[in-house]
C-alpha cells in the first residue's frame, strides 16, 4: 500500500513560492540537493548512492528525423537540433543504462515519471517494466498536450504519455483532486441561481424503505421503497440553511452549489492542464517546455515536503521551479550549458533564489556545477553551445538566428545604452542601435578568411569595434586585424578562449 499523507485537494490556485528560510536545509548526509549538474547524467547518476531520492521525472529529449528550433526567452537564441537518436533502438540503447542507475537511486517508498510522446512509447514501456519490473507498474497517465489538428490520413496526435512506477509496495501518495464541475456533474440538473453560480439538484432519498419526514408544515411520504437520507434534525438543518427545494410535484429536492461539492478524484486521463500557449506568461519557447501545474500535480501527489525531487534531463527547469514552489529539495541535471545557465536565471527570476554558494552552504540558495571551465571541454561541447558560452561569458546576448546570421554570433550593450527603465514601453534590447558584434569560431586558429568576413559584417552594421573569439589566431589574421584598424578606423577585438577562463579580459580591453 502507498504511503498516505493528507493533503489539500488540488482546488486552490497554484501555492506561492516557500521562502527559502522555511526549507530545512539538506535532508540527508549523503546527497547534495538544490543543485544543477552540467554535464552527462550518466556519469553524475552513478555518483549517487543508492535508494537517495524520493521522486523521479524525466523528459528526454526524442529527435525523430527532424530539427527542433529552440527559442530561449532570455537571449532570444534560436537553435537547430540535430536529431540525437537515429532510431528507436538507439533511443532505448541511450535510455537504459541511464534508467538502470535511475532505478538504483529511488528510495522504496519513491515514485518515478517517464513522459515520452508517440515516437518511443510502448517501446520505453518494455524497457521500464524490465528494470522496475510489471508489478511496479502504477499508471500510463494520458495528458492532452495541443488541441485538435489536422494531420492528413490518421488521427491526430494531441497527447502525450507519463509512465509511472514504485519503487516498492510503500511508496508515497497523495491523492490530488480538482474542482467539480459543469462537466464533472452532468446527469444532474445545474441552474444558475441568483447569485451567478451553478446548483446541482438531486434526490434526498435512498434505496430502502423508511418513515416519513416533516418538511415544514409538511409531512412527505418518500417513494415507495425508499427512504429519506437525513433524519428529522438534519432536514430542518437544510430547510434553515435553504438547500432543500421543491419540484412541481411537491418532492423535496437537495440543492448544492457545484463549488461546495467536494473535489474530483484525478484519473488517469488529464485534459484539465492546458498546454503552454504563445502567450504564456511562463513560456520560454523550449520546444518541449511542460506547463508548471503539471509538474505541480505529480510533485504533489508523489512527494512530501523536503522531499528530494530529481529531474535527470531537466531542459529549461519546470521540474526544479515546481520542487522550489512547492518546498522540496531538488537535483537537476542537463548536458546543455546554455540549458542550465537559463534554468538557474529562471530560479533567481521565478521563485527569487539565489545562486550564492555561501547561502547553499547554508541550506538556502542553489548552485550550478561543472559548467564547461577547461580549453579540451570547451572544444568538445556542439558548436552553438560554445558560441552561446562564449557571448555569455563576454557579457553578450546570444544572437536571435544562427541560421543566415550574416557573421554575427552575438551582440554586446555597453551600460550606457541601457535605458533607464525597462519594458515594451521603453523598448527592447533589439531596438537599441548601441551595440558592439561578437563572431565567434570553435577553432584552434582562425585564419585570414575568418577575419575577412567579420570584417564585412563590421561595415555593413557600420560599427566602430567588434569582438571575436577563437581558441587561437594565425599570423595573418593577426595581422589584417591591424590592417583593417588603420584603414578604417574600426576595432576588432581578438580574444583566445584563455584570456576568458583566466579572466584576462579587462587586461585585453585596456
Amino acid at each position: 500500500m502507498p504511503r498516505k499523507k493528507t493533503a489539500k485537494p488540488d482546488v486552490t490556485p497554484p501555492p506561492a513560492p516557500v521562502p527559502e528560510q522555511q526549507h530545512k536545509g539538506r535532508p540527508s548526509p549523503l546527497v547534495d540537493t538544490r543543485v544543477i549538474y552540467c554535464g552527462d547524467n550518466l556519469e553524475q547518476l552513478k555518483k549517487l548512492p543508492d535508494a537517495c531520492i524520493d521522486l523521479i521525472y524525466i523528459d528526454p529529449p526524442f529527435n525523430s528525423n527532424r530539427n527542433y528550433e529552440v527559442f530561449w526567452g532570455e537571449t532570444r537564441e534560436k537553435r537547430a537540433f540535430e536529431d540525437r537518436h537515429a532510431s528507436t533502438e538507439a533511443y532505448i540503447e541511450f535510455m537504459r543504462p541511464r534508467c538502470v542507475e535511475l532505478a538504483r537511486v529511488l528510495k522504496k517508498t519513491g515514485s518515478f515519471y517517464y513522459h515520452c510522446d508517440w515516437h518511443a512509447s510502448h517501446y520505453v514501456k518494455v524497457m521500464l517494466d524490465q528494470i522496475f519490473g510489471e508489478s511496479s507498474f502504477l499508471n500510463e497517465i494520458v495528458w492532452k498536450r495541443t488541441g485538435a489538428r489536422k494531420s492528413g490520413l490518421q488521427f491526430g496526435r494531441v497527447h502525450d504519455v507519463i509512465f509511472s512506477y514504485a519503487a516498492s509496495a510503500k511508496w508515497t501518495w497523495n491523492a490530488p483532486s480538482i474542482p467539480q464541475t459543469a462537466e464533472n456533474v452532468r446527469g444532474h440538473d445545474l441552474i444558475k441561481g441568483e447569485d451567478g453560480r451553478l446548483y446541482r439538484y438531486s434526490d434526498l432519498s435512498g434505496a430502502g424503505q423508511g418513515p416519513p419526514r416533516k418538511f415544514g408544515d409538511l409531512e412527505i411520504q418518500p417513494p415507495k421503497g425508499r427512504h429519506w437520507m437525513y433524519d428529522q434534525d438534519g432536514i430542518n438543518v437544510l430547510l434553515e440553511e435553504g438547500r432543500i427545494v421543491f419540484s412541481k410535484g411537491g418532492m423535496p429536492r437537495l440543492r448544492t452549489s457545484i463549488d461546495e461539492l467536494p473535489g474530483v478524484d484525478v484519473g488517469d486521463v488529464w485534459t484539465d492542464i492546458e498546454p503552454l500557449n504563445a502567450s504564456a506568461a511562463e513560456r520560454l519557447g523550449y520546444p518541449t517546455q511542460k506547463p508548471l501545474a503539471l509538474l505541480e500535480r505529480i510533485i504533489n501527489a508523489s512527494s512530501n515536503p523536503n522531499d528530494i525531487v530529481l529531474d535527470a534531463f531537466c531542459g529549461c527547469g519546470t521540474a526544479l521551479v515546481a520542487a522550489e514552489n512547492l518546498g522540496r529539495q531538488w537535483i537537476g541535471i542537463d548536458i546543455s550549458p546554455t540549458a542550465c545557465r537559463v534554468m538557474a536565471k529562471r530560479l533567481r527570476d521565478v521563485c527569487h533564489v539565489r545562486e550564492d554558494e555561501n547561502l547553499w552552504r547554508a541550506g538556502r540558495g542553489f548552485v550550478v556545477r561543472d559548467l564547461p571551465w577547461s580549453e579540451d571541454q570547451l572544444r568538445k561541447i556542439p558548436p552553438f553551445e560554445f558560441e552561446n558560452w562564449a557571448v555569455i561569458a563576454l557579457g553578450g546576448v546570444p544572437n536571435k538566428t544562427q541560421v543566415g546570421d550574416h557573421g554575427i554570433d552575438g551582440r554586446i550593450y555597453p551600460i550606457s545604452s541601457l535605458p533607464r527603465k525597462s519594458g515594451e514601453a521603453v523598448g527592447e534590447l533589439a531596438f537599441m542601435d548601441v551595440w558592439y558584434p561578437i563572431q565567434v569560431k570553435q577553432k584552434d586558429k582562425v585564419g585570414r578568411p575568418d577575419i575577412d568576413s567579420f570584417e564585412a559584417a563590421l561595415q555593413r552594421e557600420k560599427r566602430t569595434t567588434g569582438f571575436f573569439v577563437a581558441f587561437d589566431y594565425s599570423s595573418d589574421a593577426m595581422t589584417e586585424i591591424g590592417a583593417f584598424f588603420k584603414r578604417t578606423g574600426i576595432m576588432i577585438r581578438a580574444l583566445t578562449v584563455k584570456d576568458i577562463l583566466d579572466e584576462q579580459i579587462a587586461r585585453k580591453l585596456a
